[in-house]
């Protein structure tokens, strides 16, 4: 075939295989795939996005997977464009997603040779994506097709053909017998729940068996039941689960951020049930899984007998609760007691994204909990801070009023994301960043106190950045807020907002001293 015969089989190819979405970064390798696609965009038959570096389109694209359930690829150019992949390949693999990589790549002669954009680009995400035609491809985790392309070639026509309906995706089976045995054996030891990300599809299911079940629960925000579940949800989960480990943990979606369940892997007497779409059981020690969409699983059980809180959590919950509240009353200054705040306005909002590290866990713990936010999304799958933005603008691309959180180092880590502003929806849409001045995070770990005042250094990434001048360089509006009364000037309008809160680093310590001796 000519490179443009070839270049009209892969597009063909993929639109027969539902992929209706491409995020295109251009070059002269790709650019029969190009033109291709925008014949099919304006034929109506595909939706074309374009970004200048791939890293960032390979989130973006990741986000739209997260938006609509459907595949989208990303088109890149030959050489180390295709390596920059290879951070949203891996985040799409744990979480399960159609992210299709579609890389350009000059023939296989040039291979070995150090001629220019000619490196190996078969198999370059290993375990991480399937490869080959899309034949194989079942839509439950990335892909790569790499098409080797002669540079130069002639347009030629192109006639879109009908599309068919996408091809129907085959879920796994399972059997919940062995699930519901275990909800009703043993009770006395105690059952928790441990909710971390859910589909939106998932959580009418998972809420009412939660309420049947009537057990604590360990509830994320990006299961978008934190706040509904009320008296269930355990305040402050990972002390509480600490001081009186369950006998049983129910674990319901992804894998949860909280630092309990990494210590499910020293507590071999506490039992594990997961029950997971993406099959992965988020501990190495012994554990059961169910590989299947949660919602349903959850309706697979039918009617479930009410368990209870056979150890007593539920008396402690609400004197936790107070403790929290008074502590966020005492350092509003703080990090926490500034995020208890935009958690307020947040909630206002149609959506919100989450930022790894130290925003996902300070909301979990500290945000509002009066008014259910329920469309919760975060990276979760290999906990990177990469990407987080670009992520959030391709998940809620065409979505007004749509928040996200995240720190500082997370926003430096995707200063291109805001190229997106010009082909999405802009109305309400606010930037959160917490700037602690570098990765507090690591703060928080016991060994940095042992560690020498330079090795401390390297771990915090000090810095005295401050984001006004990125908000001007891409037409954002700014507010900077250093105290609660801050957020009285928070007005989100038709123009993206960059709202950059700079925590009282002295409040902030006293706080987490407090927190600790709690």
């Amino acid at each position: 075939m000519t490179t443009w015969e070839t270049a009209c089989f892969i597009i063909e190819s993929c639109l027969a295989r539902g992929v209706r979405e491409f995020v295109v970064c251009a070059g002269a390798r790709n650019a029969s795939l190009v033109e291709v696609l925008a014949r099919a965009e304006a034929a109506g038959g595909a939706r074309i996005w374009r970004h200048f570096e791939e890293r960032s389109a390979g989130f973006f694209a990741l986000g739209r997977t997260m938006a609509t359930g459907e595949p989208c690829a990303v088109v890149t150019t030959s050489g180390t464009a295709v390596a920059e992949l290879l951070p949203a390949m891996i985040e799409a693999f744990y979480q399960g997603r159609p992210l299709l990589a579609l890389t350009a790549d000059r023939p296989e002669r040039f291979r070995g040779t150090g001629a220019p954009q000619a490196i190996s680009q078969p198999g370059i995400f290993g375990e991480h994506a399937g490869c080959g035609e899309l034949t194989d491809w079942q839509q439950r985790s990335p892909w790569h097709w790499n098409v080797e392309l002669e540079e130069d070639f002639t347009p030629g026509e192109w006639v879109p053909a009908e599309l068919p309906d996408p091809p129907a995706i085959r879920l796994p089976n399972f059997s919940v017998a062995k699930l519901a045995r275990w909800l009703r054996e043993d009770i006395f030891r105690g059952v928790v729940v441990m909710i971390g990300d859910l589909e939106p599809e998932d959580h009418e299911a998972v809420f009412h068996f939660c309420l049947d079940l009537g057990v604590p629960v360990a509830v994320e925000a990006t299961s978008g039941l934190r706040e509904a579940l009320g008296e269930l949800a355990l305040p402050d989960p990972d002390r509480m689960l600490r001081e009186c480990p369950p006998g049983k943990v129910l674990r319901l979606g992804g894998v949860p951020s909280g630092r309990f369940w990494r210590d499910l892997e020293d507590l071999p007497e506490t039992e594990v049930y997961n029950v997971t779409r993406t099959g992965l059981p988020g501990l190495a020690r012994t554990c059961e899984t169910i590989v299947s969409p949660v919602g349903r699983v959850i309706q697979g059980l039918g009617d479930v007998e009410k368990a209870g809180d056979a150890l007593d959590y539920f008396r402690r919950t609400s004197r936790r609760a107070g403790q929290i509240d008074d502590l966020l009353e005492a350092y509003p200054d703080s990090e926490p007691g500034l995020l208890r705040v935009l958690s307020a306005y947040a909630s206002l909002g149609s959506s919100l994204y989450l930022g790894n590290s130290l925003p996902i866990r300070e909301w979990n713990l500290f945000a509002q909990r009066d008014k259910p936010v329920t469309d919760v999304r975060a990276n979760r799958g290999a906990n990177g801070i990469d990407g987080q933005l670009s992520t959030w603008l391709g998940w809620t691309a065409d979505l007004e009023d749509s928040w996200c959180l995240v720190g500082d180092l997370t926003a430096l880590y995707d200063l291109a994301a805001p190229a997106w502003l010009g082909q999405i929806e802009r109305k309400g849409r606010v930037f959160g960043v917490i700037n602690n001045g570098g990765g507090q995070i690591f703060s928080r770990l016991p060994r940095l106190e042992a560690m020498s005042g330079r090795a401390k250094e390297l771990m915090l990434n000090p810095h005295v950045v401050r984001l006004d001048g990125w908000a001007a360089m891409w037409g954002m509006k700014y507010l900077r807020i250093e105290n609660d009364a801050g957020f009285d000037a928070l007005e989100p309008g038709e123009v993206p907002l960059l709202v950059e809160v700079i925590p009282d680093a002295e409040e902030t310590r006293g706080f987490w001293q407090a927190w600790d001796r709690m």
